[in-house]
């Protein structure tokens, strides 16, 4: 028996069809609101980004479609626009559910438990690593990092931090989302989906009540950094190299200039401490 080359997924060369259009309707609606997007920037090609999240809106992901008609709007090829489109992981290109779920696998998330929660999430709700559940209200997928270290393992939903995650917490989070119960992150508004949030990514207003007022921000060991560079004063510890005992009396409270750890003061080596002289160099094996 042999089968077909479309069978086997060969492709013979063939140019591939042009999209199918958006109906009128819909287009008119979308160059309405390109025409906003476009009007903000002096050099149209830099409302690709926001344009790419307005179409995504429209259809939950980046599809030939929409990539037609931001190279129509912006006067580029498709190619352009194809090339920025599947460069950028915010962009899906494929349909996904209704809720992002991001499991942060980086180092510290997945030796704090990172690592745990994706593996239970996979298990409990029978996808794997960028699936999407059969009632298209969740898509899993493993995050390298999601800048929230201080407060890891993280889990992020449509872009909004859930802190302190735990592989039962998880699972309760999917569960309440696709059953469609109210859900609040950590920090930011209340949860809404994928379709809702790429249009306020767009750059148009979030309508949802009280949205505005909510927020969050970093942790304090996020923002250790920020507020030396403002000169204010730290309440940093001076960690000591192992095998040195803390110095008695009154804690040193290091000054904007000085290290905040000993591990980052330069240490004595060969070349400044005579003491300790260098060995011969070892060839490569020994």
């Amino acid at each position: 028996m042999t089968t077909s080359s479309s069978e086997r997924g060969v492709s013979l060369g063939m140019p591939q069809l042009p999209p199918p259009a958006y109906p009128d309707d819909v287009r008119a609606r979308l160059e309405t609101d390109a025409r906003d997007v476009i009007a903000r920037y002096p050099d149209s090609r830099s409302a690709l980004l926001p344009l790419l999240h307005l179409v995504q809106a429209e259809e939950g992901h980046v599809t030939r479609t929409g990539m037609q008609f931001c190279a129509d709007v912006l006067g580029l090829t498709t190619a352009e626009v194809t090339a920025v489109a599947t460069f950028y992981t915010m962009y899906r290109r494929r349909p996904s559910g209704d809720y992002q779920v991001g499991v942060c696998t980086n180092t510290l998330c997945a030796v704090m438990g990172g690592d745990a929660i994706f593996e239970e999430l996979q298990e409990h709700l029978g996808v794997g690593n960028g699936e999407t559940t059969g009632d298209g209200k969740v898509t899993l997928e493993h995050i390298e990092c999601n800048a929230a270290c201080d407060f890891a393992p993280v889990v992020m939903v449509n872009w909004e931090f859930f802190d302190n995650q735990t592989p039962d917490s998880a699972k309760s989070l999917v569960d309440d989302l696709r059953a469609g119960r109210p859900v609040t992150p950590t920090r930011g508004a209340r949860m809404c989906t994928f379709k809702e949030t790429a249009r306020v990514l767009a750059g148009f207003p979030d309508e949802r009540e009280g949205a505005v007022e909510s927020g969050g921000s970093a942790g304090p060991a996020s923002l250790v950094g920020l507020k030396l560079a403002k000169g204010e004063a730290s309440s940093a510890r001076v960690v000591h190299p192992r095998g040195e005992a803390a110095r008695t009396g009154a804690p040193h409270e290091p000054s904007p200039t000085e290290h905040l750890s000993s591990h980052d003061a330069p240490q004595d080596t060969s070349a400044s401490d005579p003491a300790h002289p260098a060995g011969p160099t070892a060839e490569e094996g020994e």
